[in-house]
């Protein structure tokens, strides 16, 4: 009762079946594998900030949709809208990557790292969903007033340890962090930057440098204005 709006979320019912659909029917093409992913190390222990991010993801719907509708539209159109554009990109350039070690250790760790192996296929990888939603979810915290800036030093740190697993894990290579990045720019832009440089600027705030519209833009601060 009064947050009705959470009915969207059943937007990701149909986009989890295209995403079956491409788990299950494409084959990769293009193998993402570049000379610094070699030098990139194995880390176990980042199996942890890649499993939170399941987690990290629906706390930042349920948390911007009790709090402000306003938030929680920009933040599922963010995550829903990437998702769909990823999917399409897979189809038009089905990729994968090689990048996955031989685990023959039995520790806690290693056996989390083999099971996500099993249920997560090394294709469809580029952009990278998990790096993606991540910034998205970050994104849509740090611009919610009612979200305080030591939760916001919190979220930042999950959304860069989220990306760097990626990597750890040997489940992304760095381009498909890379691509997961710009992507999340190209939906930044018009859902946050812009919005948050225009209320500044209807405040009858000047811009002093470049550097100004840029705090402006990545670390929205809710009236009134310092």
């Amino acid at each position: 009762r009064g947050h009705s709006h959470f009915y969207l979320l059943f937007i990701f019912v149909p986009l989890l079946m295209w995403f079956s659909y491409c788990e299950k029917n494409i084959v990769p093409e293009y193998i993402l594998h570049t000379a610094l992913d070699n030098k990139i190390p194995f880390i176990k222990v980042f199996i942890i900030p890649y499993v939170i991010w399941y987690f990290y993801v629906a706390f930042g719907l349920i948390y911007t949709g009790i709090n402000s509708k306003e938030a929680f539209y920009r933040l599922l159109i963010f995550i829903s809208g990437g998702m769909a554009v990823c999917y399409i990109l897979y189809m038009l350039f089905p990729n994968g990557q090689d990048l996955r070690p031989d685990i023959t250790e039995t520790d806690m760790l290693s056996r989390a790292i083999k099971f996500l192996y099993t249920i997560d296929t090394p294709t469809n990888v580029c952009p990278s969903i998990h790096v993606f939603n991540s910034i998205g979810v970050d994104a849509a915290l740090r611009n919610l007033y009612a979200f305080s800036n030591n939760k916001k030093k919190i979220s930042f740190f999950l959304m860069i340890s989220i990306c760097l697993s990626t990597i750890f894990v040997k489940q992304h290579s760095i381009i498909d962090v890379i691509y997961g990045t710009l992507l999340a720019a190209i939906f930044y832009i018009p859902l946050y930057a812009i919005p948050n440089i225009k209320l500044y600027k209807s405040y009858n705030k000047k811009f002093y440098s470049l550097l100004d519209i840029f705090k402006i833009a990545v670390n929205y601060k809710p009236f009134p204005y310092d």
